[in-house]
């Protein structure tokens, strides 16, 4: 099937394609994941929600032969002057190094991307990766740092809700808040909270590049049980 983060990166790239604007920074994108889809061509319609002097709202719909199966809501804020004097509250760059050996090779999962798992999945402390897309989205189209980003929050959701017994849950959003873009293709995640109850979780986890944070993402998941296995 296609893969969520997949529909997360077209909806970023047909909105960034059709709505950016020079001075507008991407500052917020939802993605509702509403079904899974079989490996079936996919069709982005994007409109234009509001235009203000420093805010712009676009969404895109995603479908296919099946009908709508995701959602996308982006919110662009104008840049402007920073202010003055220090926050009440930053958040501290990560004390993990970019990767400097090749990345992982899974045994029974391998990532569609470089993957550099810096902490077990359910262990004690932090999830923490460094991940990096390997292929293009669209051809040889050239990923933008916006369609990247967007492509990475998606694993958000296995970051934050592992478990020591592995992933019991499935996501079905994830909301990114940006501060600013990245500045290359290495990407790292470190998962910072997880709540679940009665099987409905949310997740949450701070992205980061080599010069420091850039942004957060939510997620919201649902219990997805492993399945029974045969004697």
């Amino acid at each position: 099937m296609l893969h969520g983060r997949l529909l997360g990166g077209l909806a970023a790239r047909a909105i960034e394609q059709r709505h950016a604007e020079p001075g507008l920074r991407f500052a917020r994108l939802t993605v509702d994941l509403f079904r899974n889809s079989p490996m079936v061509p996919v069709t982005v319609e994007t409109s234009l929600v509001r235009d203000g002097r420093r805010i712009r709202v676009a969404d895109a719909t995603i479908s296919t032969e099946q009908g709508v199966i995701a959602r996308a809501a982006a919110v662009l804020l104008r840049q402007g002057e920073q202010p003055a004097g220090p926050q009440a509250v930053v958040t501290p760059a990560w004390d993990e190094p970019p990767p400097s050996g090749p990345p992982a090779e899974g045994r029974e999962w391998t990532p569609p991307f470089d993957l550099w798992q810096v902490s077990g999945w359910g262990g004690p402390g932090p999830g923490r990766a460094w991940l990096r897309e390997r292929d293009p989205l669209v051809d040889d189209e050239p990923l933008t740092p916006f369609v990247r980003v967007a492509l990475a929050a998606d694993f958000a959701s296995p970051l934050s809700n592992a478990g020591v017994d592995g992933l019991r849950f499935i996501n079905a959003d994830y909301t990114l808040t940006l501060a600013r873009l990245p500045g290359g293709d290495l990407l790292g995640i470190e998962a910072t909270g997880h709540l679940s109850a009665g099987g409905v979780a949310t997740g949450q986890v701070t992205l980061h590049d080599p010069a420091g944070p850039l942004g957060f993402c939510v997620v919201t998941a649902v219990a997805n049980p492993a399945p029974l296995r045969s004697s």
